[in-house]
């Protein structure tokens, strides 16, 4: 039996919906296709369009030391927060560029890593993937400036809290573009 090129594409077809549609299959192609789709660096904002947060009064937990801390300490500092989940496979797939930059630039800017979920399930994804960085659960209702509609959303913001990058959806932060706007906000 001689198989059409129409019903090739149909069984192509098929076995891709199929993938998608098995939890199992679904979750890693559609990291895959995220990390393909975050190759790029964000961009960083007009200055134009720039805004600045006006209250740093934020409260978070810390998910590993169980300890409260108060966005305001960040105040005069720049600044990268990243809103994720463990189960969204965008933030997923931007996760291992977010590690290198947090590698390198841990004692200059100060990272948070946000999540509503519960200690247990971020603590056991961190650990799968061996991820050292620190994880907030927010305490109280985040600045009025995120406005956080959908995940994963970033934001680089500079020593006098001006948003410089707001990303929606995933990214490579790892970027040379990204990492010279680090430089040049710290210089």
């Amino acid at each position: 039996m001689k198989i059409s090129k129409r019903q090739r594409s149909n069984i192509i077809f098929i076995v891709i919906l199929a993938l998608l549609l098995i939890p199992q299959t679904r979750k890693p192609i559609q990291i895959f296709i995220n990390k393909g789709l975050a190759l790029f660096g964000p961009s960083v904002e007009r200055e134009a369009n720039r805004i600045k947060i006006s209250d740093y009064g934020w409260e978070l937990n810390d998910i590993t030391t169980n300890v409260k801390t108060n966005f305001k300490n960040s105040e005069g500092k720049a600044i990268v927060i990243n809103f994720w989940a463990t189960w969204c496979p965008p933030c997923i797939a931007e996760m291992p560029s977010l590690k290198k930059l947090y590698v390198d630039y841990k004692d200059n800017v100060d990272f948070y890593f946000v999540s509503n979920e519960k200690p247990e399930v971020i603590q056991a994804f961190l650990e799968k993937h061996d991820y050292n960085f620190r994880v907030h659960n927010p305490l109280t209702k985040y600045p009025e400036q995120f406005d956080i509609s959908s995940i994963p959303r970033t934001f680089l913001i500079d020593k006098q809290g001006t948003i410089v990058i707001d990303k929606t959806g995933a990214a490579n932060w790892n970027s040379d573009k990204v990492r010279s706007t680090i430089d040049e906000l710290l210089n």
